[in-house]
């Protein structure tokens, strides 16, 4: 039996994630504002890579920080 959890985005069948989706975005990310490694986040290879570019355009449009003070 694994006790491997699904990916979250593998579940729903979503294949974009949107960077203008802060509120899901924000799901990705820790306390400092730092993206969560894969094995944390529960995401499969190709969600993880999509996660990460989403975070990377909301953060380059101002949408969300890129560190906390």
């Amino acid at each position: 039996m694994s006790n491997k959890r699904k990916c979250l985005l593998c579940k729903t069948k979503n294949q974009e994630v949107d960077y203008k989706d802060v509120a899901t975005l924000s799901r990705y990310m820790d306390r400092w504002n730092k993206i969560q490694p894969a094995n944390r986040s529960y995401n499969c290879a190709k969600h993880q890579r999509l996660v990460q570019n989403a975070i990377k355009r909301a953060r380059f449009l101002a949408l969300m920080p890129f560190t906390v003070r």
